[in-house]
Parts: C-alpha cells; structure tokens; sequence
C-alpha cells in the first residue's frame, strides 16, 4: 500500500507566506525521509490561508529540493488553463527532474467568479476536450501538427483525474486514467464513484487496469485529546468557509464547540468524516478502517495543522501507522 502527502501550504495564523513556503520544502524532504511515494500540491487562489496557487513553480522548488520521492499537482485546475500552457509547463518539470513528476487534474475553478475573471479565461466548459488536448501536447512527438507542445511532447508526464463526483470517476475510467477522490472535505459520493470508476474502466496506454487513491485527513499525535486538539484548526477554517469569510489557517482551541458553534461543528465533521484523528492506536485503527472499506490502491494524506513542528509529527506518526499495517496488508 502505497501512501502520500498532499499539501496546501498551509499560511497559519501568526505566520506569512514565506513562512508556509519555507515549510513546504521542509515538509516534503521530512516526507520523503519517512517513505512516502508522492508529495502533491494544489491550486487554489484568493485564500489568504493557502499559498500553493503557482502550483508549477511550487511543484518544482520541492522537486529541487527532493531527490526521489514523486511530485506533482492534486491538482491543476484546468478550466483556468490553456491546456499548452500547463503541458510546457509540466514538460519542463519533467526535462528538470525525470520521471517524478505527477499532473493530477481538476475541474473546479480554485476560487470564484471573480478568480476565474481574474485568471482572464474565455469560460471553456469542455473538460474532456481539455484533458484530451493536453494528453496529445504530452504523447508522442507529431512533427506535422501545428501546435506543439516544446518541452512536453514525448515526455508522457503521468495524468490523473481528480474529483468528488461521479462525472470525474467517469471521465477517468473513460479516459483509462488513475482516479483521486477529494474525500477529505467531499465524501458524499465517494462509494459510488469508486464502484463507476471501476465497473466502467477502460484499459488504455497509461493505465492497463483502475488505479483508485482515496484521500484521508491526519491529525495525529501522542494521544487522542492532542490529536482532536490539532483538528480544531482545520474545523474552524471549514466553518469560516461556510460563512464566505477568508483567513488564515487559526489556531487550535481546546474547544471547538464554543468557536463556532455544536451546530456548525457537526456539519463540518460530516464534511471530514474521512480522517483519523487522534493517538496511534486511533489513528492506526481508523485509517485501517478506511482502507477495509474502500480498498484504495494508494492513499494520499494531508493534515491541516496550525503548529508546524505539530504537522511534522503527524505525518511522522501516520507513515508508521502505515508501515506497521504493511505486513497485515499484503497478507
């Protein structure tokens, strides 16, 4: 079973952007150390919170600053793209680093109306038509077209879909493309994507059979009070979502209820109901729990925490959960 990382760059209260990206870099090389297969990153714009909205050019100071583990977008929004722009691009990364960089693809804006006015595109609606052109910029070289892709062309940068619907799991298996499920904010439709995903996959050149990773928050830490204690953040920051209000990642509280209310607490936990939280036998359990139930074959991971040194352990933690469960797995 492999596992990853999946980070934001998260900008907590207290910190700037500097700050968030000098921790990306720490946290990927900590990642890689610990034995995770990828570390993605992913686009998002306007949020004070999150500092990864150049996704390519923060994909490739980890790449830079990594020598083996995988590193790619989870993911690019490609409605807000060209689609040779994002394979020059990804072409680029991959002449820089080889064969570690990942193009995982999304539907969603990364923002609202005023981002996507913003960003100056025209409104293109046709997804596949996208995946599709940038697939061919990134395949084999075709001296007759006219337009190419240079870098990019022959390089077969890896692509993925990314989703929390059943229209992404769709494409993806029609496509015959490995699958990421957003199910650490978006689990509503996680059961039936991964049975559509599956049962209509077509075989293809990138993938000979489906490819499912399933997404899970971590808080992890030394005991269950201290990881439920680091997930407040990240519960908080849902809240304010809710409300249309903008920050940075806040700070911890003891108790969460008193913040934002039992009512809104509830609503939040159903939106993260795919995480383990908690000590390592919890976090052990729970993520064993999830992987029962889903069969994912990778999981990729993220965890929204306020501390760093915190974040550093969580992921600490995790990957040796992970590990320990290794053996049982493959049994």
């Amino acid at each position: 079973m492999r596992y990853s990382l999946r980070d934001l760059a998260p900008v907590p209260e207290g910190s700037d952007i500097a700050d968030a990206l000098r921790n990306t870099k720490d946290l990927a090389q900590h990642a890689e150390a610990l034995g995770y297969h990828r570390y993605w990153m992913a686009e998002h714009h306007n949020m004070p919170g999150i500092a990864s909205a150049a996704t390519s050019v923060l994909i490739g100071h980890v790449a830079a600053h990594t020598t083996t583990i995988r590193v790619g977008a989870g993911g690019i929004m490609l409605p807000n793209h060209a689609p040779l722009a994002i394979a020059e691009q990804f072409g680029t990364l991959s002449a820089l680093y080889g064969d570690r960089i990942d193009l995982g693809l999304g539907r969603a804006p990364g923002g609202d109306h005023a981002v996507y006015h913003a960003l100056r595109r025209a409104g293109s609606d046709d997804f596949p038509g996208d995946v599709a052109e940038l697939i061919g910029y990134l395949g084999e070289a075709r001296k007759d077209a006219p337009v190419r892709a240079l870098p990019g062309e022959g390089t077969h940068v890896p692509v993925w879909i990314l989703g929390s619907s059943l229209y992404g799991a769709q494409l993806a298996a029609h496509f015959g493309l490995p699958y990421a499920f957003a199910s650490h904010f978006a689990p509503d439709a996680l059961e039936q994507a991964i049975e559509v995903y599956r049962r209509t996959f077509r075989p293809s050149a990138h993938s000979p059979a489906p490819y499912f990773m399933l997404a899970a928050n971590v808080f992890a830490a030394e005991t269950d009070a201290e990881g439920a204690y680091l997930r407040s953040s990240m519960q908080q920051a849902f809240a304010r979502m809710r409300t249309g209000t903008r920050g940075k990642l806040p700070r911890p509280v003891e108790d969460v209820d008193a913040v934002i209310g039992s009512g809104t607490r509830r609503a939040v936990d159903q939106m993260l109901r795919v995480s383990a939280t908690g000590g390592r036998d919890k976090v052990r359990a729970e993520l064993g729990e999830m992987i029962d139930r889903y069969a994912p074959d990778e999981m990729i991971l993220t965890s929204q925490i306020h501390d760093h040194a915190a974040r550093r352990a969580s992921v600490r933690i995790a990957a040796e959960m992970m590990q320990e469960m290794s053996p049982v797995m493959a049994d």
